[in-house]
């Protein structure tokens, strides 16, 4: 598949070696994402491509923002921001397995075992975040990337929605995908980003486990409506046909709790007995020294955003957003709802 992006960086990234052009890694309404690699370490990286101009808002600011504060193993590293003739490049590490949803799509579902394994690093990631001050607010199976080793380690990516509790607005509107979303989060008022995204990972947690959507409607799953009742009356169930341990079952218990305020926080699943069963020792630790001395500022992925507000020499084609659909069947809002973000 090819796609009229332009690839020029000053010679700073070019196709993979041996590669007869740059991997398409995927393409949405965000825009197209490339396979490419790094001219001075030859390491391979993941570039985002947004077409310069009206797209590029306040909103893809803060993710950038937001995403360049958080450096952690569980997180997809944000590197750079540049600008093309044509398109703002975002330039992150490429994470070489994939999406948690397609491994989970190819198995079923994991053995508790392997689902406790990626949900430890999850929530190590989600800790990270929160001691950051952001909130992810879409955590989802489609958000979370495998890299390539043999044992692979676990990625939270795209920071679209994020919020930040000292930089940004409140967070009040209805974003994310149905399927994880908290029930605080349908009520279309402010809420504790944080909070809810506990909720989400109860919800991976419980996919990894069974294989289905704990508020999914069997006779009808992509009726959202349906969804949503299901959300607020917190009513699922764990299928008899799927051994699950006692202690999963009270963490899940502890999670999926309408009242925010009495719901388990990261913390409170950092220190459950089924959470702590075979913690690996790297996880313990929240706290990441980071050297920041080559690290972009924050100041000049600001401005590089304000100066990509002015369209470009040339327009990518305009079917090229729309190619091809988003994968999985858990839904999203797609910000059609996020009146908050606009003032932010």
């Amino acid at each position: 598949m090819s796609c009229a992006v332009d690839d020029e960086h000053d010679g700073r990234y070019r196709a993979p070696e041996g590669a007869t052009g740059a991997k398409v890694l995927g393409v949405g309404n965000f825009g197209t994402a490339k396979l490419m690699q790094s001219t001075r370490t030859g390491a391979l990286v993941a570039i985002k491509y947004l077409e310069r101009g009206e797209k590029i808002d306040e909103n893809v600011k803060r993710e950038l923002v937001n995403h360049r504060l958080l450096t952690h193993p569980n997180i997809v590293r944000f590197i750079e921001v540049m600008l093309t003739p044509t398109h703002l490049a975002i330039v992150m590490e490429y994470a070489a397995g994939g999406e948690l949803f397609n491994r989970i799509a190819s198995k079923g579902k994991f053995s508790e075992d392997e689902a406790r394994y990626f949900f430890q690093q999850l929530i190590s990631g989600v800790a990270y975040c929160h001691a950051k001050g952001v909130a992810h607010r879409d955590l989802k199976l489609e958000n979370t990337l495998l890299d390539g080793g043999a044992v692979p380690r676990l990625k939270i990516c795209d920071f679209g929605y994020s919020k930040h509790s000292e930089i940004d607005s409140d967070p009040k509107s209805t974003v994310g995908t149905p399927a994880y979303i908290a029930p605080e989060v349908l009520k279309r008022q402010v809420y504790d980003g944080k909070t809810a995204d506990v909720w989400s990972c109860g919800v991976t947690l419980y996919v990894m486990l069974v294989g289905k959507y704990p508020f999914e409607d069997k006779s009808d799953p992509r009726n959202f409506r349906s969804t949503i009742t299901k959300i607020f009356a917190c009513d699922y169930k764990f299928p008899s046909n799927v051994e699950l341990s006692d202690g999963v079952k009270d963490l899940i218990r502890r999670i999926f709790v309408v009242d925010a305020a009495k719901r388990i926080d990261v913390s409170g699943i950092q220190s459950h007995p089924w959470f702590t069963t075979n913690l690996p020792l790297e996880l313990l630790n929240v706290d990441v020294d980071v050297d920041e001395s080559d690290m972009m500022t924050i100041e000049d992925i600001r401005a590089i955003v304000d100066a990509a507000k002015t369209p470009g020499a040339s327009s990518m084609h305009a079917n090229a957003a729309h190619a091809q659909e988003d994968i999985g069947f858990s839904g999203e809002f797609e910000g059609e709802f996020d009146d908050d973000d606009m003032h932010a």
